[in-house]
């Protein structure tokens, strides 16, 4: 499994000083990716990294970390970015009209083409691979509904686009970021080690595997399932 994402996606835990200031780490092994690779008996990896966008990734940061070589090919990709690409960096969402389908170094300089552009380059290094296309949870203190909805709306798009391509859709299925899943699995703006373990959760008991909006699936709540956790154990 290949977690491409950012600070969601890599673990990452938010430090405050004794003077009041923010630090963040990538803990990879606390990542939603490696607790679902683990409870799934399989080998993940992150390429990720917090503050990650599409554009960043396919321009620079893949091939500086050796993530498109052949020896990390995995049988499925996992995708989550959007955040900082659209929501906190302003680029344009883009459309299905901003791929070159024969040569993705023809893309537009949108979301969408750079998306794209990682689905087209694991094609080629992994033809018989699965993509899974997360969408952004809703969040009660998110006031961003539009652009969250729009990266939804491309990326079910993609999924009919592309072959062996799917949504996990965490933001119609998956419960809300309110103020008791804060409560529970938040340690300030991210996720602590419970909220990522609930992630991962989310993402396998769903089955949110769309290929498209005719299928149905049972919506899971935080109070369906308790996850009862002690300070050094986790289950």
């Amino acid at each position: 499994i290949g977690v491409i994402g950012d600070s969601l996606s890599s673990g990452e835990f938010e430090q405050l000083d004794c003077n009041g200031n923010k630090s963040y780490h990538d803990m990879f092994d606390y990542s939603w990716g490696q607790f679902m690779a683990r409870l799934a008996g399989c080998k993940g990896y992150n390429f990720s990294r917090g503050g990650m966008t599409a554009r960043e990734y396919c321009n620079s940061f893949a091939e500086s970390k050796g993530f498109w070589d052949s020896d990390k090919a995995a049988q499925c990709y996992i995708i989550a970015l959007g955040v900082n690409d659209v929501l906190n960096g302003g680029q344009p969402v883009g459309s299905l009209d901003d791929v070159c389908f024969e040569d993705y170094n023809k893309n537009a300089d949108t979301f969408a083409g750079y998306y794209a552009k990682i689905i087209q380059r694991y094609k080629e290094i992994q033809p018989d691979a699965k993509f899974f296309l997360v969408t952004k949870p809703r969040d009660s203190r998110d006031e961003r509904c539009d652009g969250a909805d729009a990266i939804s709306k491309l990326l079910y798009d993609f999924a009919s686009a592309f072959t062996n391509t799917y949504i996990i859709d965490l933001r119609k299925y998956a419960p809300a970021y309110d103020e008791e899943i804060r409560k529970r699995f938040f340690l300030g703006g991210h996720m602590n080690a419970a909220g990522y373990l609930f992630t991962a959760i989310c993402t396998i008991h769903n089955k949110i595997l769309l290929k498209n909006k005719k299928v149905r699936q049972p919506k899971l709540t935080h109070r369906k399932r308790k996850l009862r956790l002690s300070p050094n154990k986790t289950r």
